[in-house]
């Protein structure tokens, strides 16, 4: 009786043992998660409730939400969310719609070459995005880039792109759309190969069309695919700081300013790094938000 006890026991123990073994194995990744995103974010919201900045850099005070309550009720706020929220949308309905239909084209069996098409594609991807929108820059510039030049040969006048607020946002757009749709390519490519052509073979017995395919068997067949790539997409493109940074740089005034650069500008320009950490955090609160309504009419997550 006494030896099972103590089998009982010393078992019980070891179980205990193990367990608490197990999590010493995971605090070097809690320490380098707790240091590199845990602490800087908890850091920089202690912050934004304070006058932290370029003239208080060392006696800061408490000041609450003050610098929320200046933030929500600027106007550049306003403008900020609205400008973000066109660069956002703007940029993944054509990044999605351009990205499915390059799929499908290279999903047809007739394509020769697939391999190729597909590795030219993926190039402006696999390019490094600050090289090319150094190129870019160039190729926007009002007195030698050449889309002036070919806008020359067609008889049209030159824009002066990045420098006048509507055709500052076509270029935007139109050059994020050139870095980001290899990606979505990618995605849509490898979800059209997974779905089983008995599918297709069923629905063409049963008499329908090309249109009545892509309806009924391709899109369903697509749509966890479609709403992980809205979902990461939105989020990426929303926190895309660097075409606008090196483009236009917010410019002409705030016309093209989004949030993220807004933020940057506010820290590195102004030196008003309070304020700054109220702007990032405003952002995660909007993307959290979003995030959660997304992913619950979506209903990626749920079990199928």
């Amino acid at each position: 009786m006494e030896k099972s006890k103590f089998r009982f026991f010393s078992r019980k123990f070891w179980r205990k043992t193990s367990r608490v073994s197990g999590y010493f194995y995971l605090l070097p990744a809690i320490a380098v998660m707790f240091f590199l995103f845990l602490y800087p974010v908890a850091y920089a919201v202690y912050i934004s409730f304070t006058n932290f900045n370029l003239f208080h850099f060392f006696k800061y005070t408490f000041v609450g939400f003050h610098n929320y309550y200046l933030i929500l009720t600027s106007p550049t706020f306003s403008q900020l969310l609205v400008n973000t929220v066109i660069w956002t949308v703007g940029s993944l309905i054509p990044m999605i719609a351009i990205g499915l239909l390059l799929a499908l084209i290279l999903n047809q069996k007739e394509i020769r070459m697939k391999r190729l098409f597909f590795s030219l594609i993926l190039v402006p991807w696999a390019f490094p995005a600050f090289i090319s929108l150094l190129v870019w820059l160039g190729m926007w510039n009002y007195e030698y880039g050449i889309i002036n030049k070919f806008l020359g040969l067609i008889h049209v006048a030159p824009l002066n792109w990045l420098n006048i607020p509507t055709p500052a946002w076509e270029a935007l757009i139109i050059t994020n759309v050139w870095l980001s749709f290899p990606y979505y390519t990618a995605i849509f490519l490898s979800s059209l190969q997974s779905i089983p052509p008995e599918l297709y073979e069923v629905a063409s017995i049963d008499g329908a069309n090309m249109w009545s395919r892509f309806t009924r068997v391709t899109l369903p067949m697509l749509k966890n695919a479609m709403a992980f790539i809205g979902i990461s997409g939105f989020i990426f493109t929303w926190n895309n700081f660097y075409p606008i940074y090196l483009l236009t740089g917010g410019g002409p005034g705030t016309s093209t300013d989004i949030l993220i650069v807004y933020t940057y500008q506010e820290a590195y320009s102004f030196e008003n790094y309070s304020l700054s950490a109220a702007y990032s955090f405003i952002s995660v609160i909007i993307l959290t938000v979003m995030g959660i309504l997304m992913f619950k009419y979506s209903r990626i997550l749920e079990e199928r």
